[in-house]
């Protein structure tokens, strides 16, 4: 069943100014399912027009629905949007219809009640004054992360509200990182909105607002002086160089559009609006966002695979390990779930110093106001710290994050065995390793799943959830509503060497090694896949990551396929502490060459984890990277990308995709 379109629904509100126009915007469905704007909404809101334009109003308010003010343009339409006329079309249809508002003859006021981004902040910002409820969070503007621009007004009325610097940043710089969107106190506090008012009265609130102000004939700010437009953004093209290499092209044309505002009128600058749009919207980039957004936002949150069952209560938590990724496990089990938990490790010293970690993160989001004091001193008292495995009685979950060795999970989870519930989930949170392996001497491997958290378990928002051939439907049931509770997302795997993300970035990192040891450069291996547009250079996450992690993972992949992992002789000298490039041989390859090479590399090895059945679609594949490797948006995750450039075809035969 398609989506109910958004409706503009007008309500006269007597006033002792006189008659105000509230104007809500609601599709008829709850907050999961915010407004958008596409063809029918906008017909809407013409629909409505004439009536304000002709009556006795003195003011209009537009607000949203319950928890949510609108949340732009109609993602679903865009697939349809293969031709720059259709692309420019639609951008002009949003220009005229918030034009119109913007034109309407008395004050017009914004209430945002809740997420405004994209074109829910465009039109918002085509009101004279923008009050906004303290709770909101998510305002800003995503389109540069989908491969497009905010194309009805955005680039140009921002701007000229805030400037050019804090535009840059709304515009270019936030959705760049990993979408950032700012709440309401930054809102106010930049100039973008006018008022912080209370959620409960929010509506009330912003009505006597605009009563106020028409009394007082209050003006809306005068544009703020954007002479320094072209040097800002001249500096903020450097900065977007740094983080995707030139392979975006959105973000270069916001800039472009955010400079141009400074001398062009606004009918010029929509008229640019639309140019951009025409350009971006029908190309790859764009249709790779839309593509990897659905597939994060529906897919991945509808749990494809998930079996229709009742899942387990967590009553109390056990972490196994206190080593940093233990550490951070616990921290985020104990935050998003708010039950007892106890965390266990071979070496006391370590356990005492992550309970103190533990509660000294408390205390600094308590500080920034995150969670309250009692919260705070809550949680406190019911993390703690014990030496032995009777800790773990009457725990409902135990994850295990100690050392990479099947042995040693083996041991846990044997110890465990004998100390848990019947019914409680037995979690490993291995990067590579068989999770079958683990549960195979148990009386019970049917409570054995793997939730693969990736570090930093703060920042990335994926699990891998790993199902074995013995991991029940109630097991698996309750590891997924866990992971929601969590507040992550979830892609279900099959038990396979590294799963998903890791065996891809190592085999793209055998390409790099080999080339390293050919005769190339680190800052030429780290071009080559800066390209693909990631975020961090493959150098950079081998230091995080860990050579030695790193080299454990490469091991792991090359007993199970290794015509396609290598051992390499330079990761193992990284691993070792050396740091030192084995060379193996001449044949130093140009950044193009080495590109191509990662990227035919990719998509054999997506081929192969498709025809292994590790995940159900090339859709999995590119939800897990985007979502636990941060490749981009405006790739489509990778598999979109290489059926794009015929790459699959020409490595494997055929598109990885539908």
């Amino acid at each position: 069943m398609p989506d109910r379109p958004t409706r503009f629904l007008l309500q006269r509100v007597s006033t002792r100014v006189g008659p105000i126009a509230v104007v809500t915007m609601d599709n008829g469905e709850d907050w999961q399912k915010p407004n958008v704007f596409g063809r029918a909404a906008l017909e809407s809101l013409a629909e409505l027009l004439p009536g304000l334009q002709t009556g006795d109003w003195r003011g209009l308010v537009l607000t949203g629905k319950p928890f949510v003010f609108a949340a732009g343009a109609d993602l679903a339409e865009f697939p349809h949007m293969t031709d720059p006329d259709l692309a420019r079309a639609a951008a002009r249809a949003g220009h005229g219809a918030f034009a119109a508002v913007r034109d309407l003859p008395f004050p017009t006021l914004a209430a945002i009640n809740g997420a405004a981004v994209g074109g829910g902040l465009e039109i918002a910002l085509h009101c004279r004054f923008r009050t906004v409820a303290r709770s909101v969070r998510h305002i800003g503007f995503p389109e540069v992360f989908l491969g497009i621009i905010p194309g009805w007004g955005g680039t140009q009325l921002t701007p000229r509200l805030v400037g050019a610097a804090k535009a840059v940043e709304l515009v270019v710089a936030n959705p760049l990182k990993q979408n950032r969107l700012i709440d309401a106190g930054l809102a106010v506090e930049i100039g973008l909105a006018d008022a912080l008012l209370e959620d409960v009265e929010l509506l009330d609130d912003s009505i006597e607002w605009l009563a106020r102000a028409i009394e007082e004939d209050r003006r809306p700010r005068e544009p703020v002086d954007l002479s320094d437009a072209a040097a800002v953004c001249e500096k903020a093209r450097h900065a977007v160089d740094d983080v995707v290499h030139g392979a975006a092209f959105a973000p270069y044309r916001a800039l472009e559009l955010i400079a141009g505002a400074a001398a062009w009128t606004i009918d010029e600058g929509y008229a640019a609006e639309e140019d951009a749009l025409a350009e971006l919207l029908p190309g790859p980039q764009a249709q790779a966002g839309v593509y990897a957004f659905d597939l994060v936002e529906r897919r991945v949150k509808r749990g494809a695979g998930i079996p229709d069952a009742t899942p387990r209560r967590i009553r109390k938590v056990g972490v196994v390990g206190a080593g940093l990724m233990a550490t951070q496990l616990a921290t985020l089990f104990l935050r998003r779930l708010e039950v007892p938990l106890v965390i266990t490790d071979v070496d006391c010293e370590r356990v005492g110093e992550a309970v103190a970690a533990i509660r000294a993160d408390l205390e600094k989001q308590a500080a920034k106001g995150r969670i309250g004091e009692g919260k705070a001193r809550f949680l406190g008292s019911i993390v703690t710290g014990a030496e032995g495995t009777e800790a773990y009685s009457g725990c409902d979950l135990v994850i295990e994050a100690v050392f990479e060795e099947i042995a040693v999970k083996q041991q846990v989870f044997g110890a465990l065995e004998a100390i848990v519930p019947d019914e409680c989930l037995l979690v490993s949170n291995t990067s590579s390793l068989s999770v079958t392996a683990m549960g195979a001497g148990l009386r019970r491997p049917e409570r054995v799943v793997g939730m693969h958290f990736f570090n930093p378990v703060a920042v990335l928002p994926l699990v891998e959830l790993v199902r074995t051939r013995a991991t029940d439907d109630v097991t698996l049931a309750t590891a997924w509503d866990v992971t929601k509770k969590l507040g992550k997302r979830g892609v279900l795997v099959a038990d396979a060497p590294a799963f998903v993300v890791n065996r891809l970035l190592t085999r793209q990192s055998s390409v790099l090694m080999q080339a390293l040891e050919h005769g190339n450069t680190i800052e030429e291996t780290d071009e080559a896949a800066l390209r693909i547009g990631i975020p961090m250079p493959p150098s950079a996450l081998l230091a995080m990551v860990g050579p030695r992690v790193a080299n454990h993972v490469l091991h792991t992949l090359h007993d199970a396929y290794p015509d396609r992992f290598p051992l390499s002789p330079t990761l193992e000298s990284f691993a070792d502490g050396e740091m030192e490039i084995v060379r193996t041989g001449d044949g130093r390859r140009s950044v193009d060459e080495i590109h191509l090479a990662i990227l035919e590399a990719l998509a054999d090895e997506c081929r192969h984890i498709l025809d292994e059945g590790v995940v159900a679609s090339a859709g999995d594949i590119d939800a897990c990277l985007i979502l636990g490797a941060g490749f981009p948006f405006f790739r489509g995750g990778i598999t979109k990308h290489l059926d794009q450039e015929g790459i699959s075809v020409r490595v494997s035969g055929r598109p990885l995709g539908s």
